[in-house]
């Protein structure tokens, strides 16, 4: 009862006052240029710093972009957990739905020249940087089609070109590194700044703080992201932390406390938060947000919370259920047309299977690439290429 009576923050009603999508889809009859104010869901809470206003200017356009990514995510998701149960994805697997307001927000506050970097759950991530699906589905199988050569599954998905760095199977071991991928935009004097993802389960690790401490001595432009979800593992925040106010964290780091599943909030965020480190250093933001599966695919999500609850945060804070209202509230879009969207979105996940399933796997020489650096280390040669030969500097 204990825990029902914590969970209870997690239903927040909705309030009913750019990046390309990955679908073709039609144009709609809507003027573009059109501006169109809303208010986010809740107001933001600051740390240290005045919040941004809850005011947010976005288009027709950006809506649909913003309903048309986040039912892909979302579609992509529920087909990977049915590959995982067919054994077809094997290992660990982490999905992301219900948090999908934290990436699409984040991509449209952004560019592809700031870095991001993440802990596990990193799929969706991954094709908001610009991602294909079939690389997705190719690396969740292991095949060589996969964004990482089908070597590292769905822990490991990294875009070096988009400035995605992973995908991370360590808890809390990336923030060290996003603080190192701001050291080096400081120290090349790039206007640019590094997202660095981590869940409430690893908001106790002594790395963060560690990182954090360096990053503000030397005013790194290092965003600290805390995707609140509420459970780390199976074990709820209040459990785990004396203080789950984790935007607060920072002590002498300002930070700001965001609904991580209303898209807008998190546009204004990030926005706010990269201005922010660009000129004062590093800034926590805390997402507030919530995964409808378990932790990982092992974890059936249901016997540390009630179901309930999840169809509670469901009905009254679903990411793309907001955006469908205020897209049917505008008139920018009837309810077929959504539909029609959602099925556009099965049929394109349905082919990248299929085509990544076509795939082979890697070769077995592939298992001593991108080890050591080139001419150093273990090299298989021989006609059957069973021979090794280590060479050391």
């Amino acid at each position: 009862m204990a825990l029902a009576r914590r969970s209870s923050n997690l239903l927040k009603p909705l309030s009913t006052a750019s990046s390309s999508s990955f679908l073709h889809r039609r144009s709609f009859s809507t003027d573009d240029s059109t501006t169109i104010t809303i208010e986010t869901s809740v107001p933001f809470t600051g740390h240290n710093c005045e919040p941004p206003s809850r005011s947010i200017d976005t288009t027709p356009k950006e809506l649909m972009t913003f309903f048309t990514d986040m039912a892909l995510m979302r579609r992509m998701e529920i087909a990977a957990d049915s590959l995982y149960k067919s054994k077809l994805i094997r290992g660990f697997c982490h999905l992301y739905d219900g948090q999908e307001a934290v990436s699409i927000g984040m991509e449209a506050a952004i560019t592809k020249k700031d870095c991001i970097i993440t802990a596990y759950r990193d799929h969706c991530i991954f094709l908001g940087r610009g991602g294909t699906l079939l690389e997705s589905f190719a690396e969740l199988m292991g095949r060589q089609a996969g964004c990482s050569r089908g070597k590292g599954g769905s822990m490991h998905f990294y875009k070096k070109d988009a400035c995605f760095f992973g995908g991370h199977g360590i808890v809390g071991a990336q923030v060290p590194l996003g603080c190192g991928l701001a050291f080096a935009q400081k120290y090349r004097k790039e206007d640019h700044v590094t997202f660095t993802m981590y869940g409430d389960g690893a908001a106790n690790q002594g790395q963060l703080f560690e990182a954090l401490n360096m990053a503000a001595l030397w005013d790194l432009p290092a965003i600290l992201v805390c995707e609140n979800n509420h459970y780390g593992m199976g074990t709820a925040e209040w459990r785990a932390a004396k203080s789950p106010a984790y935007y607060k964290r920072g002590d002498y780091v300002p930070g700001l406390k965001v609904d991580g599943m209303d898209a807008f909030a998190v546009k204004q965020a990030c926005k706010f938060a990269k201005e922010h480190a660009l000129k004062n250093g590093p800034i926590i933001l805390e997402m507030d947000t919530y995964r409808y599966h378990g932790h990982s695919m092992s974890d059936p999500g249901s016997t540390y919370r009630t179901r309930d609850e999840i169809s509670g945060v469901r009905q009254e804070r679903d990411p793309i259920e907001r955006i469908r209202k205020l897209i049917l509230a505008h008139d920018i879009a009837n309810e077929k047309e959504l539909k029609d969207i959602e099925k556009l979105a099965r049929k394109e996940v349905d082919e990248a299977i299929a085509k990544a399933k076509e795939s082979p796997m890697p070769d077995e020489p592939e298992l001593f690439t991108n080890v050591y650096r080139k001419g150093y280390g273990v090299e298989s040669f021989g006609a059957d290429r069973k021979e090794l030969r280590a060479t050391l500097p």
